[in-house]
């Protein structure tokens, strides 16, 4: 009999893993930083109009918190086709070391979806505000790209509630995309 797989979800998995699951609980993986580095083309954008997703970046010494999924043996072969599908514009899969919280649950092998500079939808680094403008501008056909980024905020805040926008690039985006929103509305 196989063993249960887990799940690292630092993205939309965090808020809507959309796969079946017997538990998640919030976990961290070591050495990597979430960036808002890859073009969608398929979910929160359009070819030639790419919205921005995270990816992770490897950093020493630094943790990712998200969201960990165990899926049971029997359900694994048709969880991992189904996130094949749905990362299909530019990720792939990695395993790494899954760390909770709770000392007495240790770690475990886990799987996470990387999108690594040598995929097509790449966009790597910019400046916020030119992330932030590019999120306003897209929409795709999973929603808006200020979706993407709203609901991921949130869950992070919810998540880790002293989490702020000096130590995260999400929540950094969120505030720059409700200031560029307010912004709007005055001048309109």
């Amino acid at each position: 009999m196989k063993d249960p797989l887990w799940i690292f979800g630092y993205g939309s998995l965090v808020w809507r893993p959309a796969f079946v699951h017997r538990s998640r609980r919030p976990a961290w993986v070591h050495g990597f930083r979430r960036r808002f580095w890859q073009g969608s083309t398929d979910h929160r954008g359009v070819p030639g109009r790419p919205g921005r997703v995270v990816t992770l970046v490897r950093e020493p010494d630094v943790r990712c918190f998200g969201m960990a999924y165990e899926v049971a043996p029997e359900d694994v072969d048709g969880v991992v086709e189904q996130l094949d599908h749905r990362e299909k514009g530019g990720y792939e899969r990695v395993d790494v070391d899954l760390h909770f919280d709770d000392p007495a649950a240790g770690s475990r092998a886990a799987l996470l979806y990387l999108a690594t500079p040598g995929n097509p939808n790449y966009l790597g680094p910019a400046s916020l505000d030119a992330i932030a403008r590019q999120v306003l501008a897209s929409a795709g056909p999973s929603g808006p790209n200020l979706e993407y980024v709203t609901r991921l905020a949130e869950a992070l805040r919810e998540l880790q509630p002293g989490l702020d926008a000096e130590s995260d690039e999400v929540l950094a985006l969120a505030d720059q995309l409700q200031a560029l929103a307010q912004r709007e509305r005055r001048l309109s």
